[in-house]
C-alpha cells in the first residue's frame, strides 16, 4: 500500500510526545513531523476532535504540498462532563504545562469517589490527500479508563501519570513504550485508519 511505503506525509502536529508515538507506530512510513517543514501550526477553532483534526490536516497538506495525517486527542472525563475533552492540551490555559493540567484536572475532582472518576483518551486522526480534499479518511477511538489522585509514573506525556489502566494495574505513564503502544487510542485509532485507507486504496 502506497500509504505505507512510499508517500513522504506530513505529521500535522508538534507535539513531541505525539511524535515520538506515530514515529514508532508507523517505523515503514516517510512520516516528517511539520516542525520540520516548516508548517506554522493553526489555530484549533473546532468544538469537536474531528474538527480540530481536519483543520490541522488540511492546514499542513496546504503549506507542505504534501498527504497530511493529524491527530486530534484528549481526555474525557464522565463526572466533568467531558472535559478537559478538546482543550486538553491547554486546560490550565494557554502554555500551561502538562503538570499544570493535571494540577487542575485534580482539583476538579477533589471529593469524587473513585468509581465516579471513569475517563477515556480518545484519538481522531484524519489522512487528506491535499489541502482540498473533499472525503478526507477519519478513524476515531478510545482507551478506557480513569483517574488516580496520585501521579505514578515516568513515561508518556500529558495526562498518562494519572490514567489508571485496570487491566495491567498501572497508569498510563507506568506502561513501556512498546506495551503503550498496543494498547493505547492512538494505536486504535490507526489500526482503523490503515483499514480504511486499505479499502480506500490509497
Amino acid at each position: 500500500m502506497r500509504f505505507l511505503t512510499q508517500q513522504k506525509i506530513v505529521l500535522a502536529s508538534g507535539n513531541r510526545g505525539k511524535v515520538a508515538e506515530f514515529q514508532a507506530l508507523l517505523r515503514d512510513c516517510n512520516i516528517v513531523p511539520q516542525s520540520e517543514l516548516g508548517v506554522v501550526e493553526c489555530e484549533e477553532t473546532g468544538a469537536s476532535f474531528v474538527e480540530n483534526a481536519i483543520l490541522k490536516a488540511r492546514n499542513a497538506a496546504l503549506q507542505s504540498g504534501l498527504p497530511a495525517l493529524a491527530d486530534d486527542s484528549g481526555l474525557v472525563v464522565d463526572v466533568l462532563d467531558g472535559a478537559p475533552g478538546v482543550i486538553s492540551a491547554r486546560y490550565a490555559g494557554v502554555g500551561a504545562t502538562d503538570q499544570d493540567n493535571i494540577n487542575k484536572l485534580l482539583r476538579a475532582l477533589g471529593g469524587v469517589k473513585d468509581n465516579q472518576r471513569t475517563a477515556r483518551f480518545v484519538c481522531v486522526l484524519v489522512y487528506m490527500r491535499h489541502a482540498d480534499d473533499p472525503c478526507p479518511i477519519i478513524a476515531q477511538a478510545s482507551w478506557e479508563g480513569c483517574i488516580v489522585d496520585t501521579a505514578l509514573g515516568e513515561n508518556g506525556f500529558g495526562y498518562d501519570s494519572v490514567f489508571w489502566v485496570a487491566e495491567q494495574q498501572c497508569t498510563a505513564a507506568q506502561l513501556s513504550p512498546e506495551i503503550k503502544n498496543t494498547l493505547s487510542h492512538r494505536r486504535q485509532a490507526l489500526t482503523m485508519l490503515i483499514t480504511l485507507l486499505k479499502n480506500n486504496r490509497i
